[in-house]
């Protein structure tokens, strides 16, 4: 269910209101999803779900103070006496003067319909209650198990979605952005010939409904559940390390995080005073595929209706992007960019010391790279400090020797630095998920410690 016409309408209406209210600048933000989802339990439909939301956030600049209010109330003597008392409201707040809209030449122009990307699905229209229970029960493998293992449930779910998005402000800003959604997932529960239970999860997901292959879900979950049969604690020490495209993020992510604005004037950032200097290893390279059409998390602009930019965010090692959205910028005295990374990439590299890696990188063509190591498939748990950069998290995966996975392990701390693990970087390769926000493929470094 996309945002009509008479919705379209009423945001404009909402910003006139806010102008004869008294506001000096303003801008409103209209969002709208709708998702279905069917859920089943050992083969069979266990719950049903169908959730529609609408709200509207209006940013209000009075008098040099600021405040955000938001409503779901969508008709005009509503809006009328919901913006009347958020203008007065504003008014009794502290002055902040650096608060302002964007720029008018930084924002986007071109995201008219919502549709420039490509991310949604006109078969989402014509998806009935009927098929989405025939996608949930043929994707369910409850009694397709194999002989040798004792499956003891099954849970899946698929859903479907719609999210459709659209900013306004009073200094002409008009931007949408639409996209549809498909996902399945599943977690099985097993049991071995002692009693011992191992779980193990998987999922798919698509903006076009024919991309998704659900079906594939439960046997991979199974695999998963299986590896982990006889794990046990490594020994303590210092390892190469293999690190699954499925969760490697979880290494990408402090860093981005550590680029933000707010967390770079609060100085709560490792990564303080370090725009245009080489930080990590000369391998890291991350670039901000913002703009590519097709791809899931993709968008032509930010919250503040700023056009997102295709860039380096980190090249060859150095730094090259903070995310500093109009507010940071004013107060740090820097230049302001988009508010966040919008579709990070880590680029394919190997270290001359691996020689040549020709055709596809994946985790599997890592290992045999690496000889011996730790190839970790899941994170359970632990803590970073975005301060210093440290780290420890509970992982779990296989020990491999001479390029192959040996034994299942669990119950293991993998402890370090961000800066120093990243300069630890061995390889990055290019089996990216593309149902993945960040493209983060399965990454390899030395040097990692591990303790039980």
């Amino acid at each position: 269910m996309k945002i009509t016409q008479e919705e379209i309408q009423l945001t404009r209406e909402c910003l006139d209101m806010a102008k004869a209210a008294g506001a000096d600048k303003a801008r409103v933000t209209l969002n709208k999803s709708l998702m279905d989802l069917f859920a089943t339990l050992n083969g069979g439909i266990d719950k049903v779900s169908h959730c529609l939301d609408r709200s509207l956030t209006l940013n209000l600049f009075v008098d040099g103070r600021y405040a955000t209010f938001s409503t779901n109330r969508l008709t005009s003597d509503s809006l009328r006496a919901f913006v009347e008392k958020a203008v007065d409201t504003t008014r009794m707040l502290a002055e902040d003067r650096l608060r302002d809209l964007p720029d008018p030449e930084r924002t986007e122009k071109g995201a008219t319909t919502g549709e420039e990307l490509g991310l949604y699905d006109p078969m989402y229209e014509g998806v009935t209650a009927e098929k989405r229970r025939q996608i949930a029960l043929e994707a369910a493998g409850f009694g397709k198990g194999d002989d040798k293992i004792t499956l003891i449930s099954e849970e899946g779910e698929y859903s479907d979605s719609i999210y459709d998005s659209l900013v306004m402000d009073s200094q002409g800003l008009c931007c949408r952005h639409t996209e549809t959604s498909f996902e399945y997932g599943v977690e099985v529960t097993i049991q071995d010939a002692e009693g011992n239970r191992y779980s193990g999860y998987w999922w798919d997901a698509a903006t076009k409904l024919a991309d998704l292959d659900a079906n594939s879900c439960f046997g991979k979950a199974l695999a998963r559940a299986k590896g982990q049969i006889g794990a046990k604690p490594s020994e303590n020490g210092k390892f190469r390390m293999v690190v699954d495209t499925e969760c490697a993020s979880k290494l990408l992510t402090p860093v981005l995080n550590a680029l933000g604005g707010f967390a770079l004037q609060q100085q709560n950032s490792f990564l303080v005073d370090s725009l245009g200097k080489r930080v990590f290893s000369e391998g890291m390279t991350v670039l901000d595929k913002a703009r590519t059409v097709g791809e899931t998390g993709t968008r032509l602009f930010d919250s503040e209706g700023v056009a997102t930019v295709d860039g380096p965010i980190i090249e060859n090692g150095v730094v090259k992007e903070y995310f500093i959205n109009t507010y940071m910028s004013r107060k740090m005295g820097l230049a302001p960019t988009i508010e966040d990374a919008t579709r990070p990439a880590v680029s394919k590299w190997v270290s001359p010391e691996l020689g040549t890696s020709e055709g596809r990188t994946d985790a599997a063509k890592l290992m045999q790279m690496l000889g011996e190591g730790i190839y970790i498939t899941g994170f359970n748990g632990g803590n970073s400090n975005s301060s210093t950069g440290d780290f420890s998290f509970g992982i779990e995966g296989y020990t491999f020797k001479d390029g192959k996975i040996a034994s299942p392990v669990h119950e293991m701390l993998m402890t370090g630095n961000f800066i120093n693990l990243w300069n630890n970087l061995l390889a990055a390769g290019d089996d990216c998920r593309l149902c993945l926000s960040k493209l983060t493929p399965s990454l390899a470094f030395k040097d990692v410690d591990f303790s039980a």
